[in-house]
């Protein structure tokens, strides 16, 4: 069976987020696309299933557990399916419990997911895992339906944070999200120097992944926030992973938000099962 490994939101190798894609004729066995999601030990392996030229259902899966969304590899699987397997350049993802996903392909090869927002609400309570275990002194606490979106008040506190990841996994399946504006970031931290609105960090140790490279489907929740804020709707958003990714964001009508970036192929392998 054809698998691919393509690197998400980024232009350059070995930098964004790794994920494995495979596209399928019919579901596998649910134990073993765990199991191979778990022999790739990468943030997420997506699974693709065709209805048609232009239709498709998507399932993903960490090392230790599926999920109900994930955005970095939904560019992967979109790259994947552009390059090899379609030429249609509009398609959709039919998602349970979120509906469709629609995706196209620029000119110059970006990918534009139209996704729905998750929007996260200010609380004023959340667990003290949430102290115990992030080292920077933080302003406020956001929760979605995916995490706990923390608000620093600098960047640099956001590359600083060392957390505690076996206490937030006491968090199980809601993960920790840290953020802060952009405009202190020090350029030197990517190669195109670009000037960032906001800054992220994404951490879901209780899915099996201490810190993701990259993370799609979080910015459905950190970008509403920061375009309330800065009062723009067009958001470009860093996740200052060890190695790192662009997000172009744009909030819609409808309660929608339109994700974009691009992706390079590492492999194409062929599994045996």
């Amino acid at each position: 069976m054809k698998m691919y490994q393509v690197d998400a939101f980024t232009q350059v190798l070995f930098k964004g987020n790794p994920a494995a894609v495979l596209v399928v004729d019919e579901w596998l066995d649910e134990n073993l696309m765990q199991n191979i999601a778990l022999e790739n030990n990468l943030s997420e392996t997506a699974f693709v299933k065709k209805i048609d030229e232009a239709n498709y259902e998507i399932r993903w899966f960490t090392p230790t557990t599926e999920v109900d969304f994930c955005g970095h590899a939904t560019l992967a699987s979109s790259f994947v399916l552009f390059e090899f397997y379609t030429q249609e350049k509009l398609i959709q993802f039919h998602v349970k419990n979120l509906g469709i996903f629609t995706v196209q392909q620029a000119e110059d090869g970006k990918i534009l997911m139209n996704f729905p927002v998750r929007k996260a609400e200010l609380v004023t309570e959340y667990p003290e895992e949430l102290t115990q275990a992030l080292t920077q002194p933080f302003k406020n606490v956001y929760l979605n339906a995916q995490a706990y979106i923390v608000e620093y008040e600098t960047a640099q506190q956001v590359l600083e944070e060392q957390p505690n990841f076996a206490i937030l996994k006491h968090l199980g399946k809601i993960r920790t999200a840290i953020t802060a504006p952009g405009s202190m970031i020090d350029v030197a931290i990517t190669a195109q120097g670009a000037q960032y609105d906001c800054i992220s960090r994404y951490f879901a140790p209780g899915s099996g992944i201490d810190e993701d490279p990259v993370t799609g489907s979080i910015h459905t929740g950190i970008v509403p926030i920061w375009a309330e804020k800065l009062n723009k709707s067009e958001i470009l958003a860093y996740q200052a992973s060890a190695r790192g990714g662009e997000l172009h964001c744009l909030m819609q009508e409808n309660n929608r938000i339109q994700i974009s970036g691009y992706a390079c192929l590492y492999m194409q392998a062929e599994i045996y099962l």
